[in-house]
């Protein structure tokens, strides 16, 4: 263990230490100098286990407040990329006092469970603007779903995109060449244009870079939003959602 380290813990722990463990160079204790050491501070931790979860708790918090720091940093970094990209899709209120942006996969369930969430917090408050990522992780059907999102956001545009969004997200069945035309029917759109879009370029090249994006952020996981200069990883329920664009408008 470090000299710092060792200060910091004890600093940490409060333990009272006397004798030349007290010495401000703990690295040059003598082996029976550090056997004792070792001993007093196991002796009191025996004495006061709760130091332990106050310890862990300080940790937590440097932890937090590290992680938050990082985000700050990052949002920052990559905010034309995140807010203004040109190619993503964008509903709600454009011009919204608040921006939600949502990394999501279609196939994963939790992203489901927040559609619901984020089209109640849509139509509760009108002044949100909302900005989607495609981001599909789980599989071939997650990619499939994206693909046929993406193509379809460029070629009929986001009012289709969106009424598409909602089928996909509620879709039980496998999404492939076969069951897209159907998919896009129910929809309120012609499948027939998109057919050889799907596989272009021009949608590989965006679903892409939403990916890149994504690992730049460090986004492992579906759903996962940025409200502003918030990161929130993970699936958030209606009335935290709302907690925090209040938050969000105060400051």
């Amino acid at each position: 263990m470090k000299t710092l380290k060792i200060a910091a813990l004890m600093g940490a722990l409060a333990i009272p230490v006397s004798g030349p463990v007290a010495a401000s160079d703990l690295d040059n204790l003598t082996a029976e100098e550090r056997a004792s050491f070792r001993e007093e501070v196991r002796a009191y931790l025996l004495e006061n286990p709760e130091v332990l979860m106050e310890a862990i708790q300080v940790l937590r918090d440097r932890d937090a407040q590290a992680e938050s720091q990082a985000d700050d940093q990052l949002l920052s970094q990559n905010a034309e990329e995140i807010f203004n990209d040109g190619v993503s899709f964008v509903g709600g209120n454009p011009d919204g006092d608040i921006t939600i942006v949502e990394f999501l996969d279609y196939r994963c369930g939790y992203c489901r469970k927040a559609h619901t969430d984020v089209a109640e917090l849509l139509k509760a408050d009108g002044n949100i603007r909302l900005i989607i990522k495609e981001f599909p992780i789980l599989g071939a059907d997650s990619e499939a779903s994206s693909k046929l999102a993406t193509a379809t956001l460029q070629h009929y545009g986001g009012d289709a995109y969106y009424r598409l969004h909602d089928v996909l997200m509620t879709f039980k069945g496998p999404v492939n060449p076969q069951t897209m035309p159907a998919i896009a029917k129910q929809a309120g759109f012609d499948f027939a244009p998109l057919a050889d879009l799907i596989e272009s370029d021009a949608v590989a090249d965006h679903i892409a870079r939403m990916h890149a994006l994504g690992q730049t952020l460090q986004i492992t996981g579906t759903p996962s939003f940025v409200i502003e200069d918030t990161m929130l990883r993970g699936y958030l329920p209606l009335a935290d959602m709302q907690t925090i664009v209040a938050q969000v408008r105060a400051n």
